[in-house]
This record gives C-alpha cells, structure tokens and sequence, in this order.
C-alpha cells in the first residue's frame, strides 16, 4: 500500500473505504504544497475539486470590511475541503488560506465522475464522506449560534 492510500485510509474521507477503493481514490487525486497564508480556494471562485488535508491546518476566512478578512473556522488534518463545491459547483463564498507549510490531496470532479460507471460503490462512500463531512459543518454552526443567542439574550451581552 502507497502513502497516499494510505493518508486516504486515515482520513474522514477514508472512514468506509476498503484498502483497494482507497488506492483507487488515490489515483485520482494531485498532491499539493501550500506555504503558509497561501490560499487554496480564493472567496468568489468557483473550483470543481474535493480536498483532503494530508497536514497542516488551513482557516476558513471571509472578507470584511476594511479589505480584512474575519477567521470563520479551522479545518484540521484528515479533515474535507471545498465540499460544497465540489458537488455543486458553485462558486465558494469563503476563502481557505494555509496556517502553516503543509499538503492537501485534491481530487477534481471530472476524475471522480469518472468511477460512476467503474465502481459506483466508491462513488457512493466518497459521497456519504462529503455529506458527513457538511453535516459536522451544520451541526457546529447550530451549536455556535445557539451559544450567541443564549449569550445575547440569556445574559443580555453579559460576560
């Protein structure tokens, strides 16, 4: 088994895949090296690839005012990126930029449509990873809000 199938196998992307759909995977997917407050995904752009964090962490950051940018999240190693996008094809409404030198595996959707036929099983995984994946991503935005409006309106903005 290669690294790569095997940083595959380690990840959330990797949670039900067996060592041969992993190496598949693999196949498919362009390592990259990001040095620190490079950004992987600009805010407004449309990119078509599912990424993996082989190791580093990148931030999710969205522009505010002043030209700044306001830190939404951390994605960590072994975590997806670009999710939504990938699937839809949307444009991204928030930026990732690296907090350090690290790798991500990406995998572009022209390569990944191109097991639906070959093995519709893995498509099937890798499609259950990126909806765990948005889950988590709800469910920790519904914990954040419901903190903020417990601590505006419980305790009136009161420490």
């Amino acid at each position: 088994m290669n690294k790569t199938t095997q940083q595959i196998l380690d990840s959330r992307l990797g949670t039900e895949l067996s060592d041969d759909e992993a190496g598949q995977l693999a196949e498919l997917m362009s390592l990259k090296a990001l040095a620190s407050a490079e950004y992987l995904i600009s805010e407004g752009v449309a990119d078509d690839s599912l990424h993996l964090v082989i190791d580093g962490n990148l931030e999710v950051v969205k522009r505010s005012g002043n030209d700044g940018v306001a830190n939404i999240a951390i994605i960590r190693e072994g975590d997806l990126a670009g999710e939504l996008s990938f699937i839809d094809g949307e444009v991204h409404t928030v930026g990732l930029r690296a907090l350090s030198d690290g790798h991500v595996l990406s995998l572009t959707r022209e390569s990944f449509e191109q097991l639906i036929d070959q093995n519709p099983q893995l498509v099937y995984k890798v499609m259950r990873a990126v909806a765990r994946s948005a889950h988590r991503i709800v469910h920790q935005m519904n914990h954040e809000f419901i903190e903020l409006n417990n601590y505006i309106f419980k305790q009136h903005g009161r420490y």
